[in-house]
């Protein structure tokens, strides 16, 4: 995994700040393989209440991380009951890696 500890750190406390104590985040896509070089975080939160405005939020947790990671590209999938799976869900859970 291409993440420092601080770097995780800062995503957990991040998502727990936006979307509460029980945000559990999985790192997906090319961060997961220390072999890849460059690319953006992409990073699915979990949470087990329903989410009113989801663009809203995962927008406001990409800014503060990409900010804390000195302007890195972050992408963030919400996962919640109100919300529609989407492909996208399945992949992060199955090839991802939970912080």
């Amino acid at each position: 995994m291409r993440l420092t500890p601080a770097q995780i750190d800062t995503i957990k406390s991040t998502a727990q700040a936006v979307l509460g104590e029980g945000a559990q985040v999985t790192l997906f896509g090319s961060r997961v393989h220390d072999e890849q070089k460059g690319g953006d975080v992409d990073l699915m939160v979990e949470v087990t209440q329903a989410i009113a405005d989801p663009a809203v939020l995962a927008a406001r947790l990409s800014s503060q991380v990409s900010r804390s990671m000195h302007g890195r590209r972050v992408d963030v999938v919400l996962k919640a009951p109100n919300l529609m799976e989407q492909p996208i869900h399945r992949i992060a859970k199955q090839e991802g890696i939970r912080l």
